[in-house]
Order: C-alpha cells, then structure tokens, then sequence
C-alpha cells in the first residue's frame, strides 16, 4: 500500500527506542524528564496493543547503564535490544538489517539524545529510504537548546516531526479500530 508519508501507519511503522538509559537519563532536566518518561511509555504500550514491533539501542551500556526499568518492562518479548558505541542507530550490529526483514518503511524515533543519536539515527535512515517520525514529547537532551536545535534541523531535512498523541490516533484511524478503547485510556493517562 502506497500512502503520501504525511501520517503514520499502524501496518508500516517500526516504533525504536533510542538509548533511554540511567546514566543518561540523569543528566536530563526533571521538568523534561518527566513527561519524556510518560509519552514513551505510552507509546511503547501502544504499540504492543497494536502489534507495531519495537527495536531498542543502547549507547556502550558497560559505561551507561542498561535501558531503565520503568521503560524496559514495556517491551515485549518480540522487542530487539541492541547495544552499540556509533552515535546513531544504524551503527548497531545488525539494526539495518532488521529493520529491512521486519519489511516496513515508516520508521518512528524515541529517545535520547535528541541533537545526537536520534538525529543521527534520522538523517541516516531517512537517506537509506525510510520514512521517518520524530515524536517531539518523546526526545529529550540535556538542554531543551539542543533539543529545539535537532528538531529545526530534522525539519529542515524533510524528517517528520510530531507528537506522541497524534502518532496514536494516526495508528489508529478510526474509533472503530479494535484498540481503540484501549489506546485511547493510554492517552487519558497522558493527559492527566
């Protein structure tokens, strides 16, 4: 199925979760930390519900830490977990790859650091042919600076950026998808 790439698919996307670990995550300012956390999880819970396969990285854990609990406990059995010491995501042994055998093009980006690895991960991705959504409430650096510097360059490159909730309903579609119920309470809890 063709469609213009302006929204994201259920059927097409790849949800990757960038580098979300203890010693980064604490060097992250609370007030962004936060809400990160939240809008991750939930997107991460989202797309168990909707069967959306999910790959994690992790920058040389031996010196940062294993992805954090709270986060890791949302992926699913089936999730891929790579560990890697290039900045962006395509440096992982076999990350490329797996991504061309899941065989789908839209490619969705969470994580950390947004100006390092997740745009690092973008530009890389999007230059091999994939499409590419960078979920704004879903990155986050050790300055929102840096943070806003990324999202003007990804913008600039023709990389989607977007928001968690409008990732979800995209996923969705309808009110009549069979998840819907469920994912819709995964955003109230955002919102609250």
């Amino acid at each position: 199925m063709s469609h213009s790439g302006a929204l994201c698919h259920c059927h097409d996307s790849v949800l990757v979760a960038i580098d979300i670990q203890g010693r980064l995550a604490s060097a992250m300012p609370a007030a962004d930390l936060d809400p990160f956390m939240q809008s991750t999880s939930v997107l991460l819970r989202a797309a168990v519900h909707l069967d959306i396969p999910i790959l994690s990285t992790e920058q040389y854990p031996q010196g940062l830490g294993e992805t954090l609990p709270e986060i890791r406990r949302h992926y699913p059995e089936s999730a891929s977990c790579m560990s890697k010491t290039g900045f962006s995501c395509c440096a992982a042994d076999g990350f490329t790859a797996t991504l061309q055998r899941l065989g789908r093009k839209q490619v969705i980006l969470a994580g950390m650091e947004t100006h390092v690895c997740v745009l690092q991960t973008a530009l890389e991705l999007k230059q091999i042919g994939f499409e590419v959504f960078v979920v704004e409430d879903s990155v986050c650096a050790r300055s929102r600076q840096r943070t806003e510097n990324a999202l003007a360059r990804l913008r600039q490159a023709g990389i989607i950026v977007t928001h968690s909730e409008s990732v979800l309903f995209e996923w969705l579609r309808d009110a009549q998808h069979p998840q819907f119920k469920a994912v819709s309470k995964l955003v109230k809890e955002m919102a609250s």
